[in-house]
């Protein structure tokens, strides 16, 4: 009886450092509160996400625990985003301090608004 793994699984990570490149080079940029969203859309059928955490943000511990959260955010995210893009995540200053769930609403916020969330998963922006 094996255990369900509940981690950020590998195949749906970019991993290669021109993945990221051409992200970072030709993709659209958006910026939410708290997260930074990075994506280009690809031929492909399966959608990849990346996450990049700078080194001049904080501490290796602060750093990590944004790396956790974004991680986990995307994690959730992933089933209801749309097929066929490469997307990088980065947090911004003050949401390495911000609490998962801030950060999980603002990603979520920023995928519905660049239209990147399957239809029916679309999100109306409330007056919170």
């Amino acid at each position: 009886m094996g255990a369900t793994r509940l981690g950020y699984p590998a195949d749906i990570r970019l991993k290669k450092a021109w993945q990221y490149d051409l992200v970072f080079r030709t993709g659209r940029r958006r910026n939410g509160a708290l997260v930074r969203l990075l994506f280009i859309e690809t031929h492909e059928d399966k959608t990849l996400i990346g996450l990049a955490v700078g080194k001049r943000q904080g501490g290796a511990v602060t750093r990590n625990r944004g790396k956790r959260i974004l991680k986990e955010a995307a994690r959730r995210l992933y089933p209801m985003i749309k097929d066929g893009y490469w997307i990088v995540l980065s947090l911004q200053k003050r949401g390495l301090s911000a609490k998962s769930h801030e950060v999980y609403e603002d990603l979520k916020r920023l995928l519905s608004k660049e239209g990147l969330l399957k239809s029916g998963q679309q999100t109306i922006e409330s007056g919170q």
